[in-house]
């Protein structure tokens, strides 16, 4: 990433500095964008794809945490690990810069700065984080990534990175439109079964005739239309991983051959009397609830044990705070990309209006509003009004909490969406309404992450 190609927010409560660095910086990258308040931090990011945040160390503001850089890097951190920060600071705060550091900063300059310091420092760490992103997308080309930086996504990483180098089966639990099968996946590509195949099957989606000879495969004669012989699924994926969607969906039947093929660890095609060993780590998927498995009328017990060695559940995108966020920057940036068209920043109300959406269709409902956003859009600026959501899913189209819940939690929480969304995202507005100060609500937003 050269530095003409990069997006710079520059944030202090001196219009000088502001002034000297736009002046400075502006001939020298794509866009320069300067701010005096550092409440409007979050939104600013939310709205724009920032490469580095040029960031004052002290504010005359209301945050009282004993430095407000160090508290707002924090924010900046939280919200988009992937920004690069360089503080700015006296002489007096070279400590407090050096604790900076530790944070997570990429650097810091001493003011009065020298033009050609600012430069050369903006410059090196757009080539390292170009060398970082050539690293890791040589390193990853095989795999899916998987974006989130929520504590329950955080989660899902934690116990992904413990049982991915493991043989155990693993049973993925989670709506439909979560990335069950992106998780699935990442299982594989982080095995030492990686470079073995990786085969997937809907077995939900299997009739009852279908179901033997897709898994365990057939002879030829062995049915009217078997005109050659046919490696089964299972033998497909020998050496690698197999991997059952749907698996809540199949049949009482289906779950007693499929018991019996994973007891015995070997397979014999329809038409054949010779077995055939696999070797295969099993991943299975449902979107059923936990409950409805543990019924034996619906899900055998003995089947539930075998494939369930460990169980992963991948959150809904309601209940995944920022992720909504910087996964719309993902499929914004991917989308516009795809449509040949040019970068996009977003509106305030138009990320009010998607962290209101409680999404039942999850991460691939957001996928198709974003592209269908890009598609429709005629300016560089996604609104409110470019978001449409599918009539497809449900019609809660709201991701605050229902009206019939009593907890405080929730109350609170719908109080200040609504709020907000009033006031299209400006802070101050809303904590005046609600009575509190700026500092308290944004407690209240890394409270309820939103």
């Amino acid at each position: 990433m050269v530095l003409k190609n990069a997006s710079i927010l520059v944030v202090d409560d001196d219009a000088d500095v502001l002034t000297a660095l736009r002046l400075l910086l502006k001939p020298q990258v794509k866009e320069v964008i300067t701010e005096k308040n550092p409440n409007n931090i979050i939104s600013l990011i939310e709205r724009n794809n920032f490469d580095i945040i040029i960031l004052d160390m002290n504010f005359n503001g209301l945050v009282n945490t004993g430095n407000e850089g160090i508290f707002w890097l924090n924010k900046i951190k939280k919200l988009n690990p992937e920004i690069a920060v360089i503080l700015m600071t006296a002489y007096a705060d070279i400590d407090l810069a050096i604790k900076g550091l530790k944070e997570g900063a990429s650097d810091f300059l001493m003011k009065p700065w020298k033009n050609d310091k600012i430069l050369e420092t903006t410059s090196t760490i757009l080539k390292s984080k170009t060398s970082r992103s050539t690293k890791k997308e040589t390193i990853n080309s095989s795999s899916v990534e998987i974006i989130g930086n929520s504590d329950v996504m955080n989660d899902v990483f934690v116990k992904l990175k413990k049982v991915a180098p493991t043989d155990a089966n693993v049973l993925i639990l989670g709506e439909n439109g979560t990335g069950k099968d992106l998780i699935a996946r990442a299982l594989h590509d982080n095995s030492n079964r990686k470079n073995k195949p990786f085969i997937k099957v809907d077995v939900g989606a299997l009739t009852s005739s279908l179901f033997e000879s897709e898994l365990f495969g057939y002879k030829k004669g062995a049915f009217t239309d078997a005109r050659e012989d046919r490696k089964g699924r299972f033998e497909a994926a020998n050496g690698g991983t197999l991997f059952l969607d749907e698996i809540g969906n199949i049949t009482l039947a289906q779950q007693a051959r499929l018991l019996t093929v994973l007891q015995n660890r070997q397979v014999t095609p329809l038409g054949s009397n010779t077995s055939i060993p696999i070797d295969i780590r099993l991943i299975c998927a449902t979107n059923e609830n936990p409950k409805v498995l543990a019924d034996e009328k619906r899900f055998r017990k003995d089947l539930i044990y075998r494939i369930n060695t460990v169980d992963i559940i991948v959150p809904p995108l309601r209940n995944r705070g920022t992720d909504i966020t910087e996964l719309a920057h993902h499929f914004v940036a991917l989308y516009a990309e795809k449509y040949n068209k040019t970068n996009f920043s977003f509106d305030t109300g138009f990320i009010s209006k998607l962290k209101q959406h409680d999404f039942p269709g999850n991460v691939r409902e957001l996928q198709y509003a974003l592209e269908r956003a890009v598609i429709m859009t005629d300016g560089n600026m996604l609104k409110p009004e470019d978001l449409v959501f599918s009539s497809i899913e449900r019609s809660t189209a709201t991701k605050s909490i229902e009206t019939t819940s009593m907890n405080l939690d929730d109350i609170e929480k719908n109080a200040i969406l609504t709020v907000l969304e009033k006031h299209k995202g400006n802070v101050s507005k809303s904590a005046k309404e609600l009575g509190i100060t700026r500092a308290a609500l944004y407690r209240r937003l890394e409270k309820h992450e939103l």
